[in-house]
């Protein structure tokens, strides 16, 4: 890796850790900040999008290093479920069903855009370089492009299955993963720019964001309604809600996925041996249970704030894995990977022209592929916390069409390679 240091300047993650709460603290209290000079900075910039890029520069500058540094695993496997179930607990179920079926189309045209990129990727940059997409054996580059597709299809564990069945050499494997994280991690950001400018693109679609308007106010109305200062007891709560369903979720996860690995191995096709699978389903379908009970009220006490804090906290370290320079390693493979990314856009944008979906459909819908269930809310939630769940439901979905797409696409670079 080509960092500024031979090794991170600062390895002690409660360090890392305090540093990434530092930048995230400047940057809310700047951001809600009276100072005409900062609010027509985040006029241009979203906050979200710096809580991301921030870390990232830490990291390729080798201050901290995301890659030694265990704050992801912890943020994505306890904090990120918290927030889904402090995320969920006010939500308007019958509002997110009432969103329609455009959040299905625009996240199976992203799995589509992902499934065709591969290949016409390759194929193209075959067409310029065949020696780049050639290989033999185990370092043929299309086996080592069928773990991007597992994971930008589903995640972790559909990046795993590919990697099981088509067995790529480690060293090409390494490069693929660097590939993954940078490109799917700049087109994030693009989408949380996005986020920031919405209306101006559902214009320019012709799009009609009502129901997502009307479902955002209606969840504001019913925060403002119970609003209060928030007691310790408050407090306790939340923050007790929030981890005993996520202990729920990792039982529930030590238990299932082994279960389901021995006894039905056909199931782990759909992901479903995968605890981290059923750690994010059980954490969300929990906060979706309590939103029909008295917890709903916890909402008054700021829930989805502490769930949102949680959620920034994850951002944070998932930017901290970002090295921007490491594309001066492989550079041919980045383009590959840019232009897959590109045709997975161009895709995204014709059917939204078509069907005119507000932009909240394609970054949610692009999202639940490309980044799954650890970004998806993220996304839903730069257009409003209370959204955050729309991302999840649908990240699920990618899990489940994520194996047998990434098959697919993977079987169709090996053709064209």
């Amino acid at each position: 890796m080509h960092t500024f240091f031979a090794a991170p300047v600062f390895t002690n993650d409660a360090v890392v850790l305090g540093i990434l709460l530092l930048i995230l603290a400047l940057i809310f209290i700047t951001s809600s900040s009276d100072n005409p000079k900062w609010q027509k900075f985040y006029t241009f910039v979203p906050s979200l999008l710096l809580c991301y890029f921030i870390p990232s520069i830490f990291n390729s500058l080798g201050l901290i290093s995301g890659e030694e540094s265990n704050l992801y695993f912890v943020a994505s496997r306890y904090l990120l479920p918290a927030s889904l179930v402090l995320l969920t607990l006010s939500i308007d179920f019958k509002g997110i069903i009432g969103l329609g079926p455009k959040a299905i189309i625009m996240f199976l045209a992203g799995t589509l855009g992902i499934v065709a990129g591969g290949p016409l990727a390759v194929l193209t940059a075959g067409y310029f370089s065949p020696e780049l997409v050639g290989g033999e054996g185990p370092d043929a580059l299309w086996r080592g492009l069928s773990t991007v597709a597992g994971s930008w299809i589903g995640g972790g564990a559909n990046q795993t299955a590919m990697y099981e069945v088509f067995d790529p050499s480690d060293n090409l494997f390494s490069a693929m993963v660097t590939v993954d994280i940078i490109v799917a991690n700049i087109w994030l950001g693009f989408l949380l720019y996005g986020a920031g400018i919405s209306e101006r693109i559902d214009r320019w679609f012709n799009a009609d964001a009502t129901p997502i308007t009307e479902l955002r106010k209606k969840i504001e109305n019913y925060k403002a309604s119970i609003a209060k200062i928030p007691t310790l007891a408050d407090l306790t709560s939340i923050v007790a809600v929030a981890f005993v369903v996520t202990a729920i979720g990792h039982l529930g996860g030590d238990a299932i996925a082994p279960w389901i690995a021995e006894n039905a191995p056909q199931l782990s096709q759909l992901s479903l041996d995968s605890r981290f699978f059923w750690i994010i389903v059980i954490a969300t379908t929990g906060g979706l249970l309590l939103s029909f009970t008295r917890a709903r009220k916890l909402e008054g006490a700021g829930a989805s704030k502490v769930g949102s804090l949680f959620l920034y906290v994850l951002v944070a370290t998932i930017g901290m894995k970002m090295n921007v320079l490491a594309i001066l390693e492989s550079p041919g493979f980045f383009l590959i990977g840019l232009m897959w990314i590109l045709i997975h856009v161009l895709i995204l944008f014709l059917v939204a022209k078509l069907i005119n979906a507000p932009f909240f459909f394609i970054a949610v819908g692009s999202q639940a592929n490309v980044g799954g269930a650890a970004s998806a809310p993220i996304v839903a939630s730069a257009f409003h916390p209370a959204l955050a769940p729309v991302g999840v439901l649908l990240a699920v979905l990618g899990y489940a069409l994520g194996t047998y797409a990434a098959y697919l696409c993977a079987l169709m670079m090996q053709f064209v390679s």
